[in-house]
């Protein structure tokens, strides 16, 4: 990779020029624009994905020289590790996603691990993960896992979606409401705003 300078986290930055940066030393795959939304907004501090985007080192790396071949290094190791207690969570979620790839690209095995990792984040999952707006993750997730999110046409949060995806996988009700249509909790569950748009 030869001799890179470091890309430190810096908080009073936008992601906008990060991002510009990210997109013109991006190869022209699908996932390059999510990615570059991902690690901009990680460069500056924001979302809440951990150091490597919960990768391991050397997949971070390789993530970077596929889909960033002429970027800099990054060096950003002051965030903080995904809990170990949430450890089978996490698995569960990636494992989810891998059953459902797309089959286009083996990018697709990291972006389940950087999805599943942003799963374990405590607010809305394009948000953890640093995208953007909430139509790039349906987009980012149709690509990926298409016969997954193929499955989520009423529009469900993606978090709670996985969630009860998993539930139902091992015979068991999320939710004591007999329809998600007369539900109190509907808007908690499904955004007003479309997925894909």
């Amino acid at each position: 990779m030869g001799s890179r300078s470091a890309v430190m986290l810096d908080q009073s930055l936008s992601p906008q020029a990060p991002y510009a940066r990210l997109r013109a030393a991006a190869r022209p795959d699908s996932n390059a624009d999510f990615l570059s939304q991902i690690l901009a907004s990680w460069m500056v501090g924001q979302g809440a994905m951990p150091r490597f985007l919960g990768l391991d080192k050397a997949s971070f790396e390789a993530l970077l020289a596929y889909h960033f071949p002429s970027l800099d290094r990054m060096d950003c190791e002051v965030r903080l590790e995904v809990e170990p207690e949430r450890a089978p969570e996490l698995d569960d979620v990636r494992s989810l996603l891998l059953e459902h790839r797309s089959g286009l690209s083996d990018s697709e095995v990291w972006m389940a691990q950087i999805i599943a990792t942003g799963c374990m984040g405590s607010d809305h999952l394009w948000s953890d993960l640093g995208l953007f707006s909430r139509p790039f993750l349906g987009q980012m997730l149709l690509h990926n896992f298409r016969p997954l999110a193929a499955q989520n046409d009423k529009n469900m949060r993606w978090k709670k979606f996985f969630y009860r995806q998993l539930c139902a996988k091992e015979g068991f009700i999320l939710c004591r409401s007999p329809s998600c249509e007369t539900c109190s909790e509907y808007k908690v569950c499904f955004a007003e705003e479309g997925m894909f748009e």
